[in-house]
């Protein structure tokens, strides 16, 4: 269970909302931008004829850099504010669309993609918004950090459709320079949203509530209770990620249009938003425990879903793995995210967040091209998806195994 608070938490300011809206505004946008992958997979093998798994080498990088990455993101933050982060993310998002756009090798699609954008899109995601949120929301930090991070569920959904729309219209290449474009002219509004939340700013979080102890990265480090969320972010990162960036592709190979297909998937994850938001809030009633444990079984049975479809007519099965898989894609996001800042409050929170995160890169990394590799050697993706039922029971294990903060 959460750590309970020494007296009631007053009810967040006004700036707070407005802050909580602007941190789901810029995650949307940098999550729709970065899921489109997803649908850009299929157009780099049409184009390219790479294989599966080195198609899936750009978004497994990515998400290797994601978490590697995140360490550094979250000292940044602390130091110099989130308005800051804002703009220097989208400028290099900005910067790594328009080169992709241009990319005709592997490597190209890896360094801009991989690299450039991810570390655009980790200056516009949670390890960001998640210290400002957490201090500005002491009573409902569940459903705070649940309605920032919904924004990438609505992202995921909005991204699939949209993007293999404009393939079809205008091919990848300039797919890829209208979301360039898209991003140019949101730069300054999301920065302007973030006006006043450096450190010190009118607008900046307020201190912990005195008597918490004030945790530094390597006494968080010197407890169990860091690499059980380490292994509960790792174990998360290969469950989710051993289906997800080839989910489009697997429906097209059971012989399903690509269109449909990304029509389906992307209403399935449109799910996530009020899954996350749901999943967030009943964390702050029942634990944070027993409501990601409730999203992990929700995730396999939606995985179970995918294993018994075998062809084209097996419509309800589609729907079923998109909705079951879709509405808690990213539900235990919240109650991971509370639950290590129920653990490690304080000014360095940016920092412990980051280290942790490294456990969903190195997770989801894997699981991006190892399910890629699994389809080259086998031609088939049901190892994969095994895999992630695994990954989620272990999630589950080490979730479990928090219930008591630590000494």
């Amino acid at each position: 269970m959460s750590q309970p608070a020494s007296a009631p938490a007053p009810a967040p300011p006004r700036h707070a909302w407005l802050t909580l809206g602007g941190a789901f505004a810029t995650f949307t946008v940098s999550a729709s931008m970065m899921h489109a992958y997803t649908v850009f997979l299929l157009a780099f093998i049409g184009d390219f004829h790479w294989t599966r798994a080195e198609a899936s080498l750009g978004y497994s990088v990515s998400q290797m850099v994601s978490g590697f990455g995140s360490p550094l993101v979250g000292l940044l933050v602390d130091r110099i504010g989130t308005r800051r982060m804002v703009l220097l993310g989208g400028a290099l998002l900005t910067v790594g669309l328009l080169g992709t756009a241009r990319a005709d090798a592997l490597w190209q699609v890896i360094l801009l993609y991989g690299v450039v954008m991810t570390m655009g899109a980790n200056c516009l995601g949670l390890v960001v918004f998640v210290p400002l949120i957490s201090r500005l929301f002491l009573r409902r930090r569940g459903t705070a950090i649940a309605i920032a991070q919904s924004a990438n569920g609505l992202g995921r959904a909005i991204s699939a459709p949209l993007a293999q729309w404009v393939i079809n219209l205008a091919g990848w290449r300039n797919a890829y320079l209208a979301q360039a474009a898209v991003m140019a002219v949101l730069l300054v509004p999301m920065g302007w949203m973030f006006r006043g939340t450096e450190p010190g700013g009118r607008h900046a979080a307020p201190a912990p509530a005195p008597g918490l102890r004030q945790w530094t990265l390597a006494q968080a480090v010197r407890t169990p209770h860091f690499w059980l969320l380490f292994t509960v972010y790792l174990c998360t990162g290969l469950g989710s990620f051993f289906v997800s960036l080839h989910q489009i592709a697997f429906a097209v190979d059971r012989g399903f249009d690509p269109l449909y297909a990304a029509f389906v998937l992307g209403s399935g994850a449109l799910l996530a938003t009020p899954g996350i938001i749901a999943t967030g809030a009943l964390s702050d009633v029942i634990g944070r425990e027993i409501s990601a444990i409730i999203a992990y079984a929700v995730s396999i049975l939606g995985v179970v879903f995918a294993l018994f479809i075998t062809g084209p007519s097996d419509h309800l099965l589609l729907w079923l793995h998109a909705c079951f898989f879709g509405v808690t894609w990213g539900a235990r996001g919240p109650a991971i995210t509370a639950k290590t800042a129920d653990l490690f409050p304080g000014p360095n929170l940016g920092a412990i967040l980051g280290a942790i995160t490294i456990g969903t890169g190195i997770g989801s990394g894997l699981g991006s091209w190892g399910a890629g590799l699994i389809f080259d050697l086998s031609g088939s993706y049901r190892l994969a998806f095994l895999l992630s039922i695994a990954a989620y029971l272990v999630g589950c294990v080490a979730f479990w195994a928090l219930r008591r903060p630590p000494a």
